[in-house]
């Protein structure tokens, strides 16, 4: 068993399950060997960067380790791709499995595992590492737009921290119906509404659907002639959020550029508060990551997605 520091403070990733899911686990392994209450914090990317790391001991779930969290008695539980090394701080870091899954093998060595928290966590792994290939990937992105539909908190508050109640949840049902009914619709929609916004980047407009899947689906198919393929929502009154999928890597260098980051090949933004519309944003895009200038665009179909609308996506 890996000797883990006393953590002042569980910290993890706000816009996924598998933030959800590991930062419950950690408060479960907390309380197993030291006997207290970890207090959870979750951030979005963007809140991440900006956050100041004064605890003097911390454990960090689901963002990739950085100079930053290289502090003594701080442990990093984490799979995405980081240059960076560990001198002070503990990293435990595999990019074959997700934060849940790394999480949950120390819950096993503590007698903290269980059948309903294996289901769980090797769907939150498969959905996590998008491991189309896997027999359960389906269901698994249905427990993964919980998180995506819902939100953290939200989703939290409804299972009352409890993991296993979200094991078979109600809310699955509609997911399900949402991806047999919408998904198929928005695609062949979606098809024909992709935007140029570089050489390699295109802007995928939605409607309806699970927006995920649908641009995986015309990854797959070869749909469009870009690698990288992204959208774009904003929250109620809050900042514009680009989601970033490729097959090969490329999604977290776009993003990257634009100051967020993720996996290889699903990542995601958050564009300057100052942007507050979707000409806007398509403009900034363009500027940051096209070198060649482009035609003016029709874009009054793309405006009138996001009117109100807080899809909670990222």
């Amino acid at each position: 068993m890996i000797e883990l520091p006393r953590p002042e403070v569980i910290l993890t990733h706000e816009s996924d399950l598998d933030g959800l899911v590991s930062g419950l686990l950690l408060q479960r392994l907390a309380r197993k060997l030291f006997e207290i209450e970890a207090p959870l914090q979750a951030y979005h990317y963007q809140n991440w960067r900006n956050r100041e790391m004064r605890e003097g001991a911390a454990w960090v779930a689901d963002f990739a380790f950085e100079r930053r969290l290289d502090k003594p008695r701080w442990a990093i539980l984490d799979h995405h791709p980081s240059e960076a090394q560990p001198e002070q701080a503990l990293l435990l870091h595999d990019t074959r499995k997700s934060a849940a899954l790394l999480c949950y093998e120390l819950c096993v060595e503590q007698g903290l595992g269980s059948p309903a928290l294996d289901r769980l966590v090797h769907l939150t792994n498969v959905g996590d590492l998008f491991l189309s290939e896997a027999p359960d990937f389906e269901l698994a992105n249905d427990y993964a737009n919980l998180v995506k539909s819902y939100q953290f908190w939200n989703v939290h508050e409804l299972i009352g921290g409890q993991l296993e109640r979200l094991l078979d949840h109600p809310l699955l049902e509609v997911m399900a119906v949402k991806r047999r009914v919408e998904d198929p619709l928005g695609a062949a929609w979606s098809r024909k509404k992709v935007l140029r916004i570089s050489q390699a980047v295109g802007l995928v407009e939605t409607v309806v659907g699970n927006t995920n899947m649908i641009v995986h689906k015309l990854l797959e198919e070869r749909a469009t002639p870009y690698s990288v393929l992204m959208t774009l929502f904003r929250k109620a009154n809050g900042p514009m959020i680009v989601s970033l999928r490729s097959r090969h890597g490329e999604a977290v260098k776009v993003a990257e550029a634009l100051q967020g980051g993720g996996h290889p090949n699903a990542s995601g933004a958050i564009l300057p508060r100052s942007i507050r519309s979707i000409p806007d944003a398509i403009d900034y895009l363009q500027q940051i990551l096209d070198t060649r200038p482009t035609e003016p665009q029709p874009l009054q179909s793309l405006g009138s997605l996001f009117d109100g609308i807080d899809t909670g996506k990222s």
